[in-house]
C-alpha cells in the first residue's frame, strides 16, 4: 500500500506540476543513481522495491520517465530540475534500425514498441524539452520536424500523432522568431551559429544556413514569417539604395533600363567586377532582371525565328527553290540542291544556339554548386533539363542533316555541270526533292518536332518567375498543385482507358472493313476513338456492324456508354473535384503560400556567382579566371601541407590535454547569448499563457471549495442542533423522573 502511494504522488506531482513536492522526491536518497531518473517503472522494477511497477498503482505507460512526463506536460521548472540532475531523453532508433534491442521488442510487442517510440518523440517535441535542452533549439526542431514528418509517411497507422508533432515543432521555432526585437535577433535565428560569431561586422552577405534548412523543410509559416520576409527585403534590394522604396512604376522603369542596356551592364562586371556597376550586378534584385531580361530576349528570338512563315510559307510543300520564281537570288548557282536552302541555320538561330549553350553552361554550374542531389530535388530543374535536352537534340539532328546534304553538294559540285536531266545516285538524288517526298525519319523533320516542343517548353519556364508577383504568385501555385493532381489521377484513367480499349479491340478486332469506320479494329484505332470521346470527337456510329451482329453491336454500344458514363461523368468531374480543392486549399492560405514560393524564388539569387546573364557568361571573365587559379592553388596547398597539419593538430590536443583551459575563451558565443534570451522570453510567455488559461479552472476549483466549505458548515450547524436537541431530551428526562 505505501508503494502504491508512493507511485501515485510522484506520477501526480510530475503531472500536475507540483515543483516543491518533486524537489522533494528528488532528494530521496533513492535518487543519487542516475539512472533512476532516465528508467521507466517497468525499467526500475529491476532497482528496488521502491520502483515497482504495480499496474493500480500508476496512470501511465512503463516507457514514460519522470522527464518525458514532465515535458507531456509542459513543466518547464520541473523539466529543468530533472536536466539538472541528469535526466534525458533517449533518442528512438532509426525506424529500420535491426539491432537485436529493436528486433526483440518489435517480436515481442510490437505496438507497445510503437507507443514508446511515439512517447520518446512527444517529449522530445515537447517546447519545454526543446528549450532546455538543446543548445541549439532552432536546428534541433528543424531536425525533428524533418524526421517526424518522414516517419509520418512510414508509419501509416500513427501518420496524425506524428503530423502534429511535427506541426508542434514547426510551430516552436514559428514562436522563436515572433519574439524577436531587433535584426541581430533575426539573423541570429535564420544564420544559425557561424564560424565568425564575436565579429559584430559579418563580412560579406550573411549565409542564412537556418532558412536554408527551413526552406528545404518547407517551413512555410516559418519562411512566411513577417520578420524572416523583412531580412530577406532587405537582402534583396542589396546595394540598391532607395530603390525598395519606390513606386511599381519606377520599378518597372528599372527593370526596361535593364533590359536595354543588358550588354553594356554585362561588358562593365567582365571588365571590373569589383566597381560601383559590378556592386549594383551583383545584387540579387538586378541579378533577377537581368536573368529574367535575357529569357524574355530568348523567347523573342524563338517568336521572330518563324516571322517569316506568319502570313503562310511562299515554298509549298511539293515545290522547290527551282520552281519558286519570287526568289531568284536561290535560282543564281544551277547546282544548288534544295536541301541547302533549308538545312543551314540562319543567323537567328545561330543566336538561339548561343543562348542555349549558354543555358546549359548555366546548369553545370549549378550542378557543380550544389550537387546532383539537391539539383535533382527542385522540380524545375526537371523542366530546364528537358527543354535544354529536346534543343540540344534538335540542334543536333539539324547538324546531321546540314552535314548529310554538305557532302551531298560538294559530290554535285564535283561530278556534274548542270542538275537538268541527269541522273544521280539515289542518295544524292534525295536531296534534292521537295519536302512531300522526304522519309518520316529524315533528321530535318525530327529536328523541327523536337523544335517545336522545345519552344512550348520555353514558353513554360516563364510560370518560374510568377511568385515574384502577388497576383500571379498563387495562380502559379494553383497551377503547380494541379499537375500533381493530374499525375495522381491519371493513375485510374489509364486503368479505365486500357480495360475498355482491350475489351473494345477484341470485340472488334475480326470486324475490319465490316464497319462504318475503322474505330475499335486496331489498336491504335481503339486508343485514338476512345482518347477523342472523352471530348466528345467520336461518333455513335463508330459500334455500328455492317452485317446485322446485333449481339456484338449491342455488347459495343453497352460498353461505349458505360465508358463515356464512367470517364466523362465520373472520373472527369472527380478530376474537376480535386482541382478545385486543391485551388480552394491554395486560396485559403494564399498569402503564407505566395511568400514561401517567393523566398525560394529569391534565395535562388542570394547566393553568390552566376551574375552574367545567358549567353554572356559564355565569356570566362576575369573573376571566374582568378576564382579557378585561387580554387586550384588551394587544393594544391591542401594536398601539399595535410601531412603538417595532422601533425600541428596532435600536437595541440596534446598540450590541450595538459592545459585543458588554456587559450580557450569559456564564455558564451554571441549566438548563444542571443538565443538564450530568446528561450527565456518563450518561456516567460509559455508560462504566462499557462497561468491566463488556468484562470477559469482556478476560479471553478474556488467555486467547488466555497461549496464544499458551506456543505460542511451546514453538517457541522446540524450536528450541533443534534448535539443541543440531545441535551434538552436528556435534561427533560431528567427533570421528569424526580418528579414521578
Amino acid at each position: 500500500m505505501n508503494l502504491e502511494r508512493k507511485t501515485v504522488a510522484q506520477d501526480d506531482a510530475l503531472r500536475k506540476g507540483y515543483v516543491r513536492i518533486t524537489e522533494a522526491l528528488l532528494g530521496h536518497p533513492s535518487f543519487r543513481d542516475a539512472r533512476r531518473l532516465t528508467a521507466s517503472p517497468a525499467q526500475a522494477d529491476m532497482l528496488d522495491d521502491f520502483y515497482a511497477y504495480d499496474e493500480d498503482g500508476t496512470r501511465f505507460s512503463h516507457d514514460v520517465t519522470p522527464v518525458i512526463l514532465a515535458a507531456h506536460c509542459q513543466e518547464y521548472e520541473i523539466v529543468h530540475t530533472l536536466l539538472r540532475k541528469g535526466a534525458r531523453i533517449d533518442h528512438p532508433h532509426d525506424y529500420f534500425c535491426g539491432c537485436d534491442a529493436c528486433n526483440y521488442q518489435q517480436k515481442f510487442d510490437s505496438f507497445s514498441h510503437s507507443r514508446s517510440r511515439i512517447n520518446a518523440y512527444r517529449g522530445l517535441a515537447s517546447p519545454a524539452y526543446l528549450s532546455l535542452s538543446s543548445e541549439d533549439p532552432v536546428l534541433a526542431a528543424l531536425e525533428l520536424s524533418h524526421e517526424l514528418a518522414m516517419l509520418a509517411n512510414i508509419e501509416k497507422e500513427f501518420k496524425n500523432d506524428y503530423c502534429r508533432l511535427t506541426s508542434q515543432c514547426k510551430d516552436y521555432v514559428v514562436g522563436l522568431l515572433d519574439l524577436c526585437r531587433s535584426t541581430e535577433e533575426v539573423e541570429a535565428i535564420l544564420n544559425g551559429e557561424t564560424d565568425s560569431e564575436d565579429s559584430y561586422d559579418l563580412p560579406g552577405r550573411p549565409p542564412l544556413t537556418r532558412l536554408k534548412l527551413a526552406i528545404k523543410y518547407e517551413l512555410k509559416k516559418f519562411v512566411a514569417h513577417p520578420n524572416c520576409q523583412q531580412q530577406l527585403l532587405s537582402i534583396w534590394y542589396e546595394n540598391l539604395p532607395g530603390l525598395r522604396q519606390q513606386t511599381t512604376a519606377i520599378k518597372l522603369l528599372v527593370v526596361l533600363a535593364v533590359a536595354i542596356g543588358l550588354p553594356g551592364l554585362a561588358l562593365g562586371y567582365w571588365i571590373a567586377p569589383c566597381s560601383r556597376v559590378g556592386k549594383v550586378m551583383r545584387s540579387p534584385f538586378m541579378k533577377f532582371v537581368a536573368h529574367a531580361s535575357s529569357f524574355t530576349i530568348f523567347l523573342g528570338l524563338l517568336i521572330l525565328n518563324a516571322a517569316d512563315r506568319f502570313a503562310g510559307t511562299t515554298i509549298l510543300p511539293n515545290m522547290t527553290h527551282h520552281q519558286h520564281p519570287g526568289r531568284p537570288q536561290l535560282n543564281s548557282d544551277p547546282l544548288l540542291l534544295y536541301r541547302m536552302t533549308t538545312t543551314p541555320f540562319t543567323w537567328m538561330e545561330i543566336l538561339i544556339i548561343s543562348w542555349v549553350m549558354g543555358m546549359i553552361w548555366a546548369e553545370v554550374k549549378e550542378i557543380w554548386s550544389q550537387g546532383l542531389g539537391e539539383y535533382l530535388v527542385e522540380a524545375w530543374n526537371f523542366l530546364d533539363f528537358g527543354m535544354l535536352a529536346i534543343f540540344l537534340a534538335s540542334f543536333s539532328c539539324r547538324f546531321s542533316a546540314l552535314r548529310h546534304a554538305t557532302l551531298s553538294q560538294t559530290y554535285v559540285h564535283t561530278h556534274y555541270t548542270t542538275l537538268i536531266n541527269v541522273r544521280m545516285p539515289p542518295e544524292i538524288h534525295y536531296f534534292t526533292l521537295a519536302r512531300i517526298y522526304w522519309m518520316p525519319s529524315d533528321p530535318q523533320l525530327v529536328s523541327e518536332g523536337l523544335y517545336a516542343v522545345a519552344v512550348v517548353l520555353s514558353f513554360s519556364r516563364i510560370a518560374y518567375i510568377l511568385p515574384a508577383n502577388e497576383s500571379f504568385g498563387p495562380l502559379q501555385i494553383s497551377l503547380g498543385r494541379t499537375v500533381k493532381d493530374i499525375f495522381k489521377f491519371m493513375v485510374i484513367f489509364i486503368l479505365v482507358f486500357l480495360a475498355f480499349m482491350i475489351g473494345m479491340f477484341n470485340l472488334y478486332s475480326y470486324y475490319l472493313g465490316a464497319k462504318q469506320n475503322d474505330a475499335f479494329t486496331t489498336l491504335e484505332e481503339s486508343f485514338k476513338t476512345l482518347f477523342w470521346a472523352i471530348f466528345g470527337l467520336s461518333e455513335v456510329k463508330s459500334v455500328v456492324i455492317n452485317n446485322g451482329h446485333k449481339f456484338i453491336e449491342n455488347i459495343g454500344y453497352v460498353l461505349y456508354g458505360v465508358y463515356n458514363v464512367t470517364m466523362v461523368i465520373v472520373l472527369l468531374n472527380m478530376l474537376i473535384a480535386m482541382i478545385n480543392s486543391s485551388f480552394q486549399e491554395i486560396e485559403d492560405d494564399a498569402d503564407v503560400e505566395w511568400k514561401f514560393a517567393r523566398a525560394k524564388l529569391w534565395f535562388s539569387y542570394f547566393e553568390e556567382g552566376r551574375t552574367l546573364p545567358v549567353p554572356f557568361n559564355l565569356v570566362p571573365s576575369p573573376k571566374s579566371m582568378l576564382g579557378l587559379v585561387k580554387g586550384i592553388r588551394s587544393q594544391i596547398l591542401q594536398y601539399v601541407a595535410g601531412q603538417s597539419e595532422e601533425k600541428a593538430e596532435t600536437k595541440l590536443n596534446q598540450l590541450g590535454g595538459r592545459n585543458s583551459g588554456y587559450g580557450v575563451s569559456t564564455s558564451p558565443s554571441r549566438y548563444k547569448k542571443i538565443m538564450k534570451r530568446l528561450i527565456k522570453r518563450y518561456i516567460i510567455k509559455a508560462q504566462a499563457n499557462r497561468e491566463s488559461d488556468e484562470i477559469t479552472e482556478g476560479e471553478l476549483k474556488e467555486i467547488k471549495q466555497d461549496i464544499s466549505s458551506l456543505r460542511y458548515e451546514l453538517l457541522e450547524e446540524k450536528s450541533q442542533n443534534m448535539e443541543a436537541l440531545d441535551g434538552l431530551l436528556r435534561r427533560f428526562g431528567e427533570i421528569h423522573t424526580p418528579s414521578q
